[in-house]
């Protein structure tokens, strides 16, 4: 006897099944995120008015967060030159349904041009959980926004201004800037 501690046999096989996981994990933080699928931002956005006050989802492409949701809105109010606080809600089921809500904070990504957000929305009080936001394009009433990706798809506008015609302008801006509006859904308003 050497006064060694013998290794057990399970530790050499251990190290070789956790080699490949290691690899993928620091192969993993070394990707960079995929390149933009959407099209730059068509114009500037002035923050002050842009970011203040409510604005109504009047069309989305669906995804799990948004089912059973309709009445959506996002509120927002500025808090500094490249911070906005975002209050984002909808009703389930009926404009008059159970309100649902999530809320953070946005940073101007693009700070001068202001059309790309990153929001840091808090869930459960507990983490973050961060989206972007690109706004392609925009008018006093309206606004096109996407996620880099082009996989996100919303249409708002100020909930005075709501139209059919008005939407139909949107959704055929949204595809002349290449989105398949094939896959939007309009959710039910007040």
């Amino acid at each position: 006897m050497t006064g060694k501690t013998p290794m057990p046999r399970a530790l050499p096989a251990l190290a070789l099944l956790l080699v490949p996981v290691f690899s993928l994990a620091v192969a993993g933080c070394a990707t960079l995120p995929p390149a933009p699928l959407a099209p730059a931002p068509a114009k500037a956005v002035d923050a002050a008015r842009f970011y203040s006050g409510v604005w109504r989802e009047v069309a989305r492409r669906p995804e799990s967060l948004t089912d059973g949701c309709v009445a959506g809105a996002t509120e927002y109010t500025v808090i500094d030159e490249t911070h906005v606080k975002v209050l984002d809600t909808c009703r389930v089921g009926t404009p008059a349904g159970a309100l649902k809500d999530i809320g953070g904070t946005g940073t101007i990504l693009d700070p001068g041009t202001n059309a790309k957000l990153h929001v840091g929305y808090r869930v459960f009080g507990i983490f973050t959980v961060g989206r972007d936001y690109w706004i392609l394009d925009h008018g006093d009433d309206w606004f096109i926004s996407t996620d880099p990706t082009f996989t996100r798809l919303y249409l708002y506008t100020r909930p005075d201004k709501d139209t059919p015609e008005l939407r139909e302008r949107l959704a055929a801006r949204a595809k002349a800037l290449g989105y398949d509006v094939s896959k939007l859904e309009y959710p039910a308003q007040p």
